[in-house]
């Protein structure tokens, strides 16, 4: 098998000729098809997430076919295609899973961080964390559904939870996960608000084209209240800015795993029982949900596809916001 690895926080991946692992007690391998290059992936090589394994092969939006089974691995065939996500096992029984947030267990694993992911020809998984994905859709396509859909669909549940009503719902950061969640709230009836880089005439002609009422630089006012905001650039300084667009009683969710410190603000923009809350992770139940709710929808993905040896321009791509949409890894 062959796997861009990183070594060396900061440092480039580097291309590796590996011997094809085979699977433990209850996981399968999996002969990767596309893998999603994901800004989590960019907090990984950067250092900026806190000991991950080194070295490590990033990568956790994984299509690919069951390869083989391990001792005990069940629910899963070989030939089957599946997907991997960030979230690579939990211990099952720390207070979190067994209060049903295993998106919040005290020892988990991740992959891609902390167990090897998709940034390769091959990988491990747990069979128990793989989603069946059937024979619809290049695997391409269905790569970014793996985190930027999960993570934006789980996003979402949060604010409607916390906000209540959402009619008007603002989208910070119109990248992978916000392409992705505009489609799904705009079918369910919200409109959306999308915010982008100041000056980024081509990302807002984008959000609108995927049907969002409105598009405008982060620094901008939006025309009418939001009931609630989402933000998945990792900025801390956008969170003032969308306490301050949103109504009363809104909310203001924080859907990336990592954010630059949030700068402090006067509590006038918290007042009114507006709220901030964060998302960790995903569960399970978010990717039945959410996978079986997207093709329902028609949700379409914009792709940008790279060979995998070319991993460390996907990544330097994604950081210069250098296209639209989800850039996918081709082994």
């Amino acid at each position: 098998m062959f796997a861009m690895v990183l070594k060396t926080l900061g440092g480039p991946l580097e291309g590796e000729e590996r011997i094809a692992p085979l699977p433990g007690p209850g996981e399968v391998r999996i002969k990767i098809e596309a893998c999603g290059v994901c800004r989590t992936d960019l907090h990984v090589v950067d250092g900026e997430l806190p000991k991950p394994r080194l070295p490590i092969v990033p990568g956790h939006e994984i299509v690919g076919r069951v390869e083989a089974l391990g001792a005990g691995a069940s629910g899963l065939s070989v030939g089957e295609r599946v997907g991997v996500p960030w979230l690579g096992r939990t211990c099952q029984t720390c207070g979190p899973c067994v209060a049903g947030h295993e998106n919040l267990c005290d020892a988990p694993e991740f992959t891609g961080y902390t167990r090897d992911g998709g940034y390769a020809t091959d990988c491990i998984a747990d069979a128990r964390f793989c989603f069946p994905l059937g024979e619809k859709g290049e695997s391409a396509a269905l790569a970014p559904l793996l985190c930027a859909g999960l993570i934006g669909w789980r996003a979402f549940k949060i604010a409607l939870r916390s906000a209540g009503r959402v009619e008007n719902l603002g989208l910070y950061g119109f990248g992978a996960a916000a392409h992705l969640l505009a489609q799904i709230a705009g079918k369910q009836g919200h409109r959306v608000f999308a915010f982008t880089r100041p000056g980024d005439g081509r990302g807002q002609e984008f959000a609108r084209e995927l049907g969002a009422v409105w598009a405008g630089g982060s620094d901008d006012p939006p025309p009418q209240p939001l009931d609630a905001a989402i933000i998945f650039a990792p900025v801390g300084a956008l969170v003032p800015l969308a306490l301050k667009a949103v109504r009363k009683a809104g909310a203001v969710v924080c859907a990336g795993i990592h954010m630059s410190d949030i700068p402090s603000f006067p509590y006038a923009l918290l007042w009114e029982e507006r709220q901030i809350v964060s998302v960790a992770n995903l569960t399970r139940r978010d990717g039945v949900e959410f996978l079986r709710l997207a093709p329902e929808l028609g949700v379409r993905t914009q792709i940008a596809p790279y060979p995998l040896r070319e991993a460390n321009r996907a990544l330097a791509d994604l950081r210069a916001g250098a296209f639209s949409g989800a850039a996918v890894l081709i082994p």
